[in-house]
C-alpha cells in the first residue's frame, strides 16, 4: 500500500471489548474468567496447560448444547476481582506478575498444570484484583 497524501480517518477501538466465537459444549456465566483455547475459541477458565485468560465474560451465554462457533461470547478487557485459591494463594510479592487459572472464579499462585489468568494488579482479604490486557 502506498503511503498517505491526505488524511485518513483511521477506525478505532478502545479495546475494552471484544468477541470470541465459543467452544463447543460450553456454558459462559457472566463475570467468570474467560479464556482462549489453542484453536482460538472462548473457554471457560478452567485448570489447564493449554488455554491463556483473555477477560471477564460481559453476558452469560449458553453454548452447552452447541458446536463451536455456534455463538460468540462478549469479553471485557480490565481489572477484576477474583477469588483467591485457598491452597495456593497469590500473595502482595505477585503484585505485577502472573497468576493462574484454577477455575472460572479462582486464581492461584503456581502454574502447575494451569495456564496463566492475568496481571496481578493487588491482593486483599477479599480476593485477588487481575488485570488482563
Amino acid at each position: 500500500m502506498a503511503p498517505l497524501t491526505a488524511e485518513r480517518n483511521t477506525p478505532r477501538r478502545t479495546g475494552d471489548l471484544f468477541s470470541l466465537p465459543a467452544a463447543a459444549a460450553k456454558k459462559f456465566f457472566a463475570g467468570a474468567i474467560v479464556a482462549r483455547d489453542a484453536a482460538g475459541r472462548a473457554t471457560p477458565g478452567a485448570t489447564a496447560a493449554d488455554i491463556l485468560g483473555v477477560g471477564r465474560c460481559a453476558e452469560t451465554v449458553d453454548n452447552s448444547a452447541g458446536a463451536a462457533d455456534a455463538v460468540t461470547v462478549q469479553i471485557e478487557k480490565g481489572i477484576f476481582l477474583y477469588a483467591n485459591s485457598a491452597t495456593d494463594p497469590v500473595v502482595a510479592a505477585d503484585v505485577g506478575g502472573n497468576c493462574y487459572i484454577v477455575d472460572d472464579q479462582t486464581v492461584s499462585h503456581t502454574d502447575t498444570n494451569q495456564s496463566v489468568a492475568g496481571v496481578v494488579f493487588a491482593v486483599e482479604a477479599v480476593g485477588v484484583w487481575v488485570k488482563f490486557e
